[in-house]
């Protein structure tokens, strides 16, 4: 009874110290320093990345490389060309001839996956940020590469806004027929967003047989076509433009459905923007021709003079005042 009574120590009550195992030293240090070292050198590789526009060669050497993150060096290259500052890199033609090259060798390497189109289509954003006419010979090629439209629409797309650069750095393109050429058979693809963006890098290029094209895209079945061709038709200042432009100006606004706002929002600021470049669109005509548009465009630019999105009615009213100027005896 005496030994059941008597007081446990402490020795008794804590079970035996004995020293941590290998295993259990590798648990608690090496693999969370593992997980830490590779957070950082994911960084450190993102951050070096961000920094390459200070070397263009640095990005070239990335891009070389045959690996995952080359879309990002392209990404960051095309930033970079958009970005303040960039006026060196816009008149390096160097560097426009060697991301050419790359661009096609990935186009004939026959790879595929999201990583490789994503590469493809970033390379051709990044040579229509170019000023210099050697950007435009890998993007025609590749505007007229039909079997993968998904990087002739970047394409496309990249042509016009070099021949936006090209046009205010007082050059033009190499070969402007080629690049017409080409844009003219997207134009008659299947492939709806690429015709899209074909109607809109006609009225860029210009030229007859662009705007011969444009008429006919002007009665396209989808909207986008037949907009784009509407706009480039008042790019290049012919009253053609018209017939869609009024299309364009009377979109109505559009009603938020019960449980579908977000998509109703989306579909708002679309035919917002539509509507603000069918104004932009008339005042080119007008400033082209230098005669106010027929009465019934005139009637549908009023009517959005009371459109609940302010962009819209700023541009109707000053549009309206534009006609008014050139009505007017002074503007005579």
């Amino acid at each position: 009874m005496a030994d059941t009574q008597r007081p446990i120590s402490a020795d008794d009550a804590l079970p035996p110290v004995e020293p941590p195992s290998a295993a259990f030293l590798v648990q608690l240090f090496l693999v969370p320093g593992l997980i830490v070292a590779i957070i950082v050198c994911v960084w450190l590789a993102f951050h070096w990345l961000a920094h390459l526009g200070n070397d263009p060669q640095a990005y070239v050497r990335t891009l070389q490389r045959d690996n995952e993150g080359r879309w990002q060096a392209a990404l960051n290259l095309a930033n970079d060309l958009r970005g303040p500052g960039a006026a060196g890199l816009k008149q390096d033609a160097a560097l426009a001839r060697e991301l050419g090259r790359i661009l096609g060798e990935e186009a004939a390497s026959g790879r595929s996956g999201e990583q490789t189109e994503t590469l493809r289509l970033y390379l051709c954003r990044a040579l229509g940020e170019f000023a210099v006419p050697e950007a435009a010979p890998p993007l025609v090629e590749r505007a007229a590469a039909a079997s993968d439209p998904q990087t002739a629409r970047a394409a496309v797309e990249a042509l016009s806004v070099l021949q936006t650069n090209l046009a205010a750095a007082g050059r033009s393109l190499a070969d402007p027929e080629a690049a017409v050429n080409a844009v003219l058979a997207c134009s008659r693809s299947d492939d709806v967003p690429l015709k899209s963006a074909a109607a809109f890098t006609l009225g860029v290029l210009g030229g007859e047989a662009a705007r011969d094209r444009l008429r006919a895209l002007a009665g396209d079945t989808a909207d986008d076509v037949r907009f784009n061709a509407a706009l480039g038709l008042a790019r290049q200042g012919s009253p053609d433009a018209y017939e869609g432009l009024g299309e364009m100006l009377g979109l109505a606004d559009v009603a938020a459905a019960p449980g579908d706002a977000a998509a109703a929002q989306s579909r708002r600021y679309k035919r917002a923007l539509v509507v603000v470049n069918a104004l932009r669109g008339v005042a080119m005509v007008v400033d082209a021709t230098r005669e106010p548009p027929p009465a019934a465009i005139v009637d549908r630019v009023r009517a959005v003079e009371a459109d609940p999105v302010g962009d819209v009615r700023a541009g109707a009213r000053a549009l309206l005042e534009k006609i008014g100027r050139l009505a007017s005896p002074a503007a005579a």
